[in-house]
């Protein structure tokens, strides 16, 4: 047989499987999008989706079938098209300049920030002296000094003297761009106040979900006090305000943060345990079990209970993409399909990219269908090679061991990509956790609720509470051990998508041809293994510096910035904290003749006293230098870093710096450029 031949009997092979393979194409398209250096304009996005569409619809009325390749090609043309639409579907005013004043607004959110300070998110902004259509839609604002410890009440309108600013970019070129991430989130502005908020008007949220979920979350925590309430009113209510840091970070060192979230897992437990016991409730009744449908009655049953759980929780992306894949797998149900197969999991990834594009590339999104997607596939293969698990009453005990590992193998690559980290512990953790999970906690939160009108949930919140504390002392000692915890280096941009075409060839082709996805995969790992770090970072406002040395990263401050500080450290694998690596900074080896000299200034006494530079020199500045510097002195002034956001340098041997700036990666977009286009 010749290799055309061969080739066509491989495609003809896919046959009945090539659905799954719609939602690939469409993150293409949707991946495509973020990448372009330049924002399409509407017009060209009109035509990418009038050009896919029509590729599609010719496609389908083609009689003989079109090749795979055009539907392929019209489903990426959408993907792009969908992504570019909601990218200005979501247009909002962004802040162009630091705004120090009153913010008038109603608070539609309450979370903790990353220094663990009240975070709250308003709405219906005002601000002194903007006009209204250059105010942003959405700000969010800290509360710190006095204000730490206050819980304000969801839909009041509050005043407070606050100081704002644009959404910061990248910390470093080519890092995670809270810019775009804000964008969606039509958040226009961040920053924080130190002065008690004044109310201005009552709630006029009502009966809200908002306000029912932090009702909800005040009760629980109210009858289960300390760690083991503030856990179950985060899994019943999607509120994390009252979990300590120091749970946060042992919870994501054992690879147990998963549980917290509101995610697939909780939405299929809860879905589960209503299914299985509305059917067992109707089962038990013979008249009704012999003359009802009583599985597809169950289906419909545990479907209106995740939509209300997704109400309640308050509907964020990771919950909506959870409810989506529960929703999927019930109605299949209730059509007599197979609920659990690729196909299922194709649908809901489809139904999310369409809903919420920018979800592609977040961890939520890549981790929970990297997880369900190698799960399926795994399970189905055990079924179809009927392989051996043991004896029937240790049949369950293997099925947990192999979707840990799983699980676990499948979202290793995404987590240490996002977050450095490494849980080298995590398959014992999630052994001794999950099952609890499924078996009490979830089931104890179900009788809760159906046990508030009798003032009777204290007793499901109790059994409840045995199982959190089960959970959280699992995290804490796992965390606690030697090595729980390691750092890897951030990959390069083309690690994530070569690991996951790699992954996703291997799982969705049908045939021994599927072997050919190790090579992307390999090849990920291989260029994952070779990442460059650079030599020199400079933060986007200038005050912050870091210089790569043999003992790690030297940083320019021992305190401010640590946000900046510790993405650096972590992008570098280094577990050092910022104090220990500003010891490094004194410590730094002197340059060499013709070496790149880095001077940073911390501040104007420190500007007022430089006395100059000479070639060779790199200085940096937070601030504009009020005398010229000098022939042959090479300076980041504010001025340039607002244009050029963070810069990266890369030393060569021999060779002058390679300069790499945030705005050359992440290019000229929508969420980068509309304050400039407001405000300059």
């Amino acid at each position: 047989m010749g290799a055309p031949d061969t080739l066509r009997a491989t495609l003809e092979a896919q046959r009945g499987h090539m659905f799954c393979w719609v939602p690939v194409c469409l993150a293409v398209g949707v991946g495509l999008y973020f990448s372009l250096p330049q924002e399409p304009t509407p017009g060209a996005l009109m035509g990418c989706g009038a050009a896919g569409a029509g590729l599609l619809a010719a496609a389908l009325m083609a009689r003989r079938g079109a090749p795979r390749v055009i539907v392929g090609v019209a489903v990426a043309l959408l993907g792009l098209a969908l992504a570019g639409g909601r990218a200005y579907w979501v247009s909002e005013p962004v802040l162009g300049f630091r705004y120090y004043g009153p913010v008038e607004g109603r608070i539609v959110a309450i979370d903790r920030s990353a220094s663990d300070a009240m975070r709250l998110t308003l709405d219906r902004v005002t601000l002194f002296n903007v006009p209204p259509d250059e105010t942003p839609a959405r700000v969010r604002i800290s509360l710190h000094g006095k204000m730490a410890g206050t819980a304000p009440i969801p839909g009041l309108v509050v005043m407070a003297t606050a100081h704002l600013s644009p959404p910061g970019g990248p910390v470093e070129p080519g890092g995670f761009d809270f810019q775009r991430h804000a964008w969606f989130q039509r958040l226009g502005a961040v920053g924080y106040t130190r002065v008690p908020l004044m109310a201005l008007a009552p709630s006029e949220l009502g009966p809200s979900a908002f306000r029912t979920r932090m009702a909800l979350s005040r009760h629980v925590q109210g009858l289960l006090p300390g760690e083991a309430g503030a856990f179950a009113a985060a899994i019943m209510t999607g509120d994390r305000a009252g979990m300590s840091q120091d749970t946060l970070r042992a919870l994501r060192v054992s690879n147990l943060a998963h549980l917290l979230a509101i995610s697939g897992l909780h939405m299929g437990l809860l879905a589960g345990f209503v299914f299985a016991l509305i059917r067992v409730a109707l089962a038990a009744v013979p008249w009704v079990s012999l003359r009802l449908p009583a599985k597809k009655i169950a289906a419909g049953a545990a479907l209106g209970v995740a939509a209300f759980y997704l109400a309640l929780s308050g509907g964020n992306v990771s919950t909506e993409r959870a409810f989506v894949m529960v929703a999927v797998v019930l109605f299949a149900v209730m059509l007599d399909r197979r609920a659990l197969s690729l196909r299922a999991v194709a649908l809901a990834a489809i139904i999310v990219l369409v809903l919420r594009p920018e979800a592609l590339l977040g961890p939520g999104f890549q981790m929970s269908f990297a997880a369900t997607t190698a799960l399926i596939a795994v399970f189905a293969w055990v079924r179809d090679r009927k392989v051996w698990l043991g004896p029937r009453w240790l049949r369950p005990v293997a099925a947990v061991f192999i979707s840990s590992l799983v699980a676990g193998l499948a979202t290793a690559p995404f987590a240490a990509a996002h977050f450095n980290q490494i849980a080298h512990y995590g398959l014992i953790a999630n052994l001794l956790s999950v099952p609890l999970m499924g078996v009490l906690v979830m089931p104890a939160a179900v009788l809760s609720v159906c046990l508030m009108p009798l003032k009777l949930d204290w007793i499901a919140l109790w059994v409840m509470g045995q199982g959190l504390d089960w959970i959280l002392g699992v995290a804490h000692g796992v965390a606690g051990l030697e090595g729980a915890r390691g750092l890897v280096v951030a990959p390069g941009p083309w690690v994530l998508p070569l690991v996951a075409a790699g992954g996703l060839f291997l799982v969705l082709w049908h045939g021994r041809s599927r072997c050919l996805g190790l090579a992307p995969l390999c090849l990920g790992f291989l260029l994952w293994s070779w990442a460059e770090r650079p030599d020199v970072l400079i933060s986007e406002d200038g005050k912050l510096v870091g210089v790569m040395t043999p003992k790690g990263r030297a940083l320019s401050k021992e305190r401010g910035a640590g946000f900046v500080a510790l993405n650096w450290l972590e992008n570098d694998g280094d577990m050092a904290d910022q104090n220990t690596a500003s010891v490094r900074w004194a410590q730094r080896p002197v340059p060499g003749p013709g070496a790149l000299s880095v001077i940073a200034l911390g501040g104007k006494r420190e500007m007022r006293a430089f006395a100059g530079c000479g070639a060779g020199d790199l200085v940096v500045m937070p601030y504009e230098p009020e005398t010229p510097l000098g022939d042959g002195c090479w300076a980041l002034t504010p001025k340039v870093l607002r244009k050029s956001g963070a810069v990266a340098l890369y030393l060569r041997e021999g060779g002058p710096p390679e300069m790499i700036t945030a705005r050359q990666i992440s290019g000229t977009r929508l969420w980068n450029t509309r304050m400039r286009r407001r405000f300059q």
